[in-house]
């Protein structure tokens, strides 16, 4: 078992990183934030709230001082995430030139693969209302050699999916029905069913009618039943099975506290 020595930091206010929804107690917390998610502290990471935490609560002056420097200078900002990796001495030097590499790489990107790479992390961290507004942002790029038709049809696709998981499904259905116009996916039609089964009060285009052949359906239809039964063994719905297996008392006391995590985990989508 290896033994990972810690500095003592005893910070009295963590630092709340928003983009994910937590907070950090230490110097390793934070390179282990900017080391694992890149497309999250390329934009505006370091900011006066940051560096004020790093003096005060980190108690690490020079650090946020040559911060300070490197950020009045003009340089490259990226810089700066490398400069707390190497302060913090957290990992080491080969693994610091691979994040250097990393973000080189993620530097060449078209701006608007960039923000959709951003957006779809942000959505994989289940904060879909962030992931919404990042999605929305991308709609507002003109179109050029890479952002075409196929691309912006992935956004839309995205922000369907996101919309669906917030339990909006009219714009849900109206997202799906924008990427099918501009993909013609059978992917995106299949979750025009999907969507249009959950939720029959929503009228259905008549053009899509004529799409989805009984057959195409009755294929979906197997794949949903199979993800139906898929969902009854996930985490959540045994945790519940269980709750319900024990007394009065401890179920309330149980169902009181899982409530109230499904409520924070909600909030976290937002």
């Amino acid at each position: 078992m290896g033994l990972i020595l810690c500095r003592q930091e005893p910070v009295k206010h963590p630092f709340y990183i928003e983009r994910l929804g937590i907070h950090i107690y230490s110097s390793q917390e934070l390179c282990y934030v900017i080391y694992n998610n890149p497309l999250l502290v390329l934009e505006d990471f370091i900011d006066e709230a940051l560096l004020t935490f790093i003096r005060e609560e980190l108690d690490m002056e020079f650090l946020a001082a040559r911060l300070e420097k490197w950020r009045r200078s003009g340089e490259n900002n990226d810089e700066q995430l490398l400069i707390i990796l190497q302060e913090c001495d957290y990992y080491t030097a080969i693994e610091i030139n691979r994040f250097r590499q990393h973000i080189l790489m993620i530097r060449k990107m078209h701006p608007a693969d960039f923000e959709k790479a951003k957006a779809d992390y942000i959505f994989q961290q289940k904060q879909y209302g962030k992931a919404i507004l990042a999605y929305e942002k991308i709609l507002e790029f003109p179109k050029d050699h890479f952002v075409n038709d196929i691309f912006m049809g992935k956004i839309w696709n995205n922000l369907g999916t996101a919309y669906a998981r917030m339990f909006q499904p009219e714009k849900a259905y109206q997202a799906f029905d924008k990427a099918y116009l501009l993909t013609k996916d059978q992917a995106v039609l299949q979750r025009i069913y999907y969507l249009s089964i959950m939720n029959p009060e929503l009228s259905q285009k008549e053009r899509y009618q004529s799409l989805m052949t009984e057959e195409l359906k009755r294929v979906w239809d197997v794949e949903l039943e199979k993800a139906k039964d898929k969902a009854q063994t996930a985490e959540s719905i045994v945790e519940l099975n269980k709750l319900f297996q024990r007394d009065s008392i401890k179920r309330m006391a149980g169902a009181t506290e899982l409530v109230s995590r499904w409520k924070q985990e909600y909030r976290t989508m937002l």
